[in-house]
């Protein structure tokens, strides 16, 4: 599920993206407005004056909207390796417990921490792409709130 949320997401924001940079180059090719398909456009309509502080608000809004789940996956990152650690030292103390009860060969170690390395290699796989996805989802991001706000620079830049 983490996977086709992942491409949901940068599919999302890779066509929000690319709205905001076709309304930038229309700009900077002398259009007066942002297009219609701009998320800036909502705040220009909705507020009859155009300044610095509703263009302001306009990019805190996409902010919010662009890096919505990004935070669930720094802590998926962060957190799955501990969890698999924690799942690790467990299973070895349930091997140290079975070898204090029986006659402890090495067949019988050797297969615990067997089962217990199992426990961390699976927080290293959840973490290595959640730690990539969140890495890339930032980046993209970035990328979209840079567009809109070289387009709130240029509507100033006219308005001046």
């Amino acid at each position: 599920i983490l996977n086709w949320t992942f491409f949901y997401r940068y599919f999302s924001l890779n066509s929000w993206s690319a709205r905001e940079s076709a309304s930038l180059e229309n700009l900077l090719l002398g259009s007066t407005t942002v297009s219609d398909n701009s998320f800036l456009n909502n705040f220009i309509r909705s507020s009859h004056i155009i300044s610095k502080e509703v263009l302001e608000l306009a990019k805190l809004a996409a902010t919010k909207e662009a890096t919505k789940g990004l935070s669930i996956l720094s802590i998926f990152a962060s957190t799955s390796p501990f969890i698999g650690l924690f799942g690790t030292v467990v299973s070895i103390l349930d091997t140290f417990a079975h070898i204090g009860q029986t006659t402890g060969s090495m067949s019988v170690i050797s297969a615990g921490v067997s089962d217990a390395l199992v426990a961390t290699a699976s927080g290293i796989f959840v973490a290595i792409f959640a730690y990539t996805y969140h890495q890339i989802l930032k980046r993209k991001s970035y990328e979209l709130i840079s567009y809109i706000q070289m387009q709130s620079d240029a509507i100033l830049a006219r308005k001046a």
